[in-house]
């Protein structure tokens, strides 16, 4: 038993955390710290390109009183000339206003992903495992695109909005103040709307997150389990489980748009209140002979500029909550606690692993261990063997620090694992599956993953260890073959045996190796297995054996049932013993192929 019960994996209650919303902003404010320089320029050429737009209505003004007046063709002229200069100022200004802003929000967003995935990288793997891996990729992905979309697109249109609404609305009071009046009558509506579809598209599109990354997290299951879907005929029911999270993601995106045209219709009205007020106040003041038929004529095409602005930071509110949303799932794993620095900063003095007592439980009331107790001493090979769920991957992972026991105590060297700092940790234990990645790149680089200063002669020596050598000269450009994704596929027993040449390169003391020759298949099995004997030669080590083979080379075997060890000894003394090794022994040996 490895991890929770799978049915249990992306519940809300086991997510990775959520930032609040006053969080949020305190490290957004954190991250912009550093560049306060450039938000500086970056603003005051904004207010400089929006105050300089703001004379064309004032000009269109001053040629309806030339034409009312019967002014000169000179005036006329030297009036449109403005106009002219002014579109081209305003142009070469928010250009580079918006170029400053845009440099402004993908710096910061760079910072921000960094962090999160300096945080994601060093999360506890428990704490993933329970979040399930479709939560933590979608925020790697859909949340990130739907911020550096907000970044590049709505961020710079944002803020030239604002600047317009605010410095129009002062324009239209230096008009006369009248006219500021009467294009408020539209704030009241547009302030309702604001609320109305803030209040609910906040927890609309936290919702619409959270129900994207279970829809993840159901594909990520039914694809990456699918020889298994298939050998038990789930094909129905995965349908059917990936049919309910895409139905629950399509009504949520369907409120959204039903929200999204409710918000348009109400900001129209608005439009038109404040279009007519101050048509009529402009209408009243020629009239009284308070403003002329230009001042008049300004006043409409200020509020009729606004349209744009007001309707462009309104609708961006679409954007914004939804990036919002994204931003907090982000600030949420980069505010994750960090790790308690360890007292411990050298490798364990001694590899020795004593277990004492030790129970564990992936939820409350349902143990997966009891009551361990077990020692290994320096140098000895000991094998952990039993029934599928007997509980050896967890006692495994228990040992190699992967998460604290829920009660008792393992430590190695007399140091708990889990207390051990990143860098002693690495020095000290290797953990090994039978799920080895291999990263894309040319295979050498992959092998320096272990130990960045090894020479071509190391890699090649740890290859020729584990019997890997041949086949990786082998490959089209040897060692500098480019594998994993887009490269050239490795085999599981290819795969494996690169793992094993990496554990050699890192030289831990102490290994653990968690069923790492399951893949091999039974043809490769014993090439394979004495791969892993030669590369655990000298140190103390803990293998989760797959195969009872492997079991019998070890200097002492651990039988566990249920959670629970139940003998030990050596292979030939338990054989005899006519026990539960006996058993499995007979078992497996009967359904061995003949050349296994």
């Amino acid at each position: 038993m490895t991890a929770p019960p799978a049915g249990r994996r992306g519940n809300a209650d086991h997510l990775l955390p959520v930032a609040s919303p006053a969080r949020t902003r305190a490290v957004v404010a954190r991250l912009l710290r550093p560049q306060r320089r450039l938000v500086l320029t970056a603003g005051t050429v904004m207010v400089a390109a929006t105050a300089v737009g703001l004379l064309v209505q004032p000009l269109l003004g001053r040629v309806v009183d030339l034409a009312v007046g019967h002014g000169s063709a000179h005036t006329v002229t030297t009036t449109a000339a403005l106009l002219v200069a002014v579109a081209v100022v305003q142009g070469v200004t928010t250009g580079l206003g918006l170029s400053l802003v845009s440099r402004l929000g993908e710096t910061t967003l760079a910072r921000l992903r960094e962090q999160f995935v300096e945080k994601a990288l060093g999360l506890p793997l428990d704490r993933v495992e329970k979040a399930g891996a479709g939560d933590l990729t979608a925020r790697v992905t859909a949340d990130v695109s739907l911020i550096a979309e907000a970044v590049r697109n709505a961020l710079p249109e944002l803020v030239r909005s604002l600047l317009a609404i605010v410095l129009t609305l002062g324009a239209l009071a230096l008009l006369d103040w009248r006219f500021l009046l009467a294009a408020l009558i539209a704030v009241p509506v547009q302030a309702h709307t604001a609320r109305w579809y803030v209040t609910r598209a906040v927890p609309l599109y936290a919702q619409q997150r959270v129900a994207a990354s279970a829809q993840q997290q159901q594909l990520l299951d039914t694809v990456g389990a699918s020889p298994t879907v298939r050998a038990y005929r789930l094909e129905r029911e995965h349908t059917r489980l990936v049919a309910e999270r895409s139905r629950s993601v399509l009504r949520l995106t369907m409120r959204g748009v039903r929200l999204v045209l409710g918000f348009y219709s109400r900001l129209h009205i608005a439009e038109y209140l404040g279009l007519a007020a101050v048509l009529v106040t402009g209408y009243w003041l020629v009239s009284q002979g308070a403003a002329s038929m230009g001042t008049a004529t300004a006043a409409a095409l200020y509020f009729h500029s606004l349209f744009t602005p007001v309707n462009s930071a309104l609708v961006l509110l679409d954007d914004a909550q939804s990036a919002t949303a994204s931003l907090a799932r982000l600030v949420g794993v980069t505010d994750h606690p960090p790790p308690r620095i360890s007292p411990y900063t050298d490798p364990a003095a001694g590899t020795d692993v004593t277990v004492r007592g030790l129970s564990h439980a992936y939820r409350p009331g349902h143990p997966v261990l009891h009551d361990i107790e077990l020692t290994i001493s320096r140098g000895e090979r000991v094998a952990l063997v039993g029934a599928s769920g007997a509980g050896k991957t967890t006692l495994a992972r228990l040992v190699a620090g992967i998460q604290p026991p829920t009660a008792g105590a393992v430590l190695v060297g007399g140091v708990p694992p889990t207390e051990l700092g990143p860098a002693a940790a690495g020095r000290t234990i290797a953990l090994i599956t039978q799920e080895t990645h291999v990263f894309a790149g040319p295979l050498a680089d992959d092998l320096r993953l272990a130990r960045s200063d090894a020479t071509e002669e190391e890699l090649r020596a740890a290859l020729d260890r584990v019997d890997a050598l041949d086949w990786a000269e082998a490959l089209p450009d040897g060692l500098a073959t480019v594998v994993g994704d887009a490269g050239h596929r490795l085999s599981g027993a290819q795969t494996q045996a690169l793992s094993l040449a990496r554990l050699i390169l890192a030289d831990p003391p102490l290994v653990i190796l968690d069923e790492a020759t399951a893949e091999a298949g039974s043809a490769g099995a014993r090439a394979l297995e004495k791969a892993v004997a030669r590369a655990v030669d000298g140190r103390t080590a803990l293998i989760v054996a797959h195969r009872l083979s492997q079991a019998t080379a070890a200097d002492r075997i651990v039988v566990m049932d249920r959670g629970r060890i139940v003998e030990t000894g050596t292979h030939d003394t338990l054989r005899a013993a006519h026990g539960a090794y006996a058993a499995l022994w007979k078992a497996w040996s009967d359904s061995r192929e003949p050349d296994s």
